[in-house]
């Protein structure tokens, strides 16, 4: 039977799963026990190694051509454009601030300091009231907190040219 090609297999040995990614699989039980792998019960075990990514090769670039160029010294933004590119963000983040500071005094205004007026029927029931107050609270709580951010945010660009560091308010 030798000469027909078949070769005999062996019983499998004790196959043990090991933590971590990608997972293992080792049939050593000396080994299986110093990195805590479980022993796998039941029947065959089958696996079959994924293919490997490939690596990047100089010719082939790692970014879509819509993707921002890569920070490593070799392609730099000239100043002029990334003056440009800062005013751009400062202007839409001055337009955005001046919106929050809207929604701001809006929501200031329908909170009244925590008595606006009473709308309908919260002149008899007081927990509506109360929530609704609760409401404009958190209203004006996130509108403060936008405001804080937008301001934040224009706090990390660099400043404008001709401006003072105590304009940004």
């Amino acid at each position: 039977m030798a000469g027909l090609g078949l070769t005999q297999v062996q019983a499998q040995e004790r196959i043990y799963r090991c933590p971590g990614t990608p997972v293992e699989y080792i049939n050593n039980a000396e080994q299986a026990r110093s990195r805590g792998c479980t022993l796998m019960q039941g029947g065959n075990i089958t696996v079959i190694e994924g293919t490997r990514p490939q690596t990047a090769s100089p010719s082939t670039p790692r970014r879509s051509p819509a993707a921002s160029p890569a920070r490593d010294g070799a392609e730099r933004v000239d100043s002029a454009a990334q003056r440009a590119r800062d005013s751009d963000a400062r202007a839409i983040l001055e337009t955005e601030l001046r919106r929050a500071q809207d929604r701001l005094a809006e929501a200031q205004k329908a909170y009244a300091g925590g008595e606006p007026e009473k709308q309908g029927i919260e002149g008899r029931n007081h927990q509506r009231y109360l929530d609704r107050v609760a409401e404009l609270k958190e209203a004006v709580g996130r509108a403060e907190s936008d405001v804080a951010g937008i301001r934040r945010e224009l706090g990390r660009l660099p400043p404008a040219p001709g401006s003072t560091p105590a304009s940004n308010q």
